[in-house]
């Protein structure tokens, strides 16, 4: 049976460097898609409900929101 914790030791000249790693369990995945294709510059992410997306494209921007936005 091998065990997934490793210590490593290494010293240069007058440096000691001690690094410890630890295998843990991983957290849940971030289960949500990004559609980030039609991305401009400025563009502002807005999770769309009807397609249950996190969306970037040219509808939703800086200029959109402070120009004439829809507060």
């Amino acid at each position: 049976m091998s065990t997934p914790n490793k210590v490593e030791i290494s010293q240069i000249n007058e440096v000691t460097t001690v690094e410890i790693t630890t295998v843990g369990p991983q957290g849940p995945a971030f289960d949500i898609d990004l559609v980030h294709t039609d991305k401009v510059d400025n563009s502002i992410m807005y999770y769309d409900q009807s397609s249950g997306k996190l969306k970037l494209d040219s509808t939703t921007t800086k200029l959109t929101l402070v120009d004439g936005g829809n507060f």
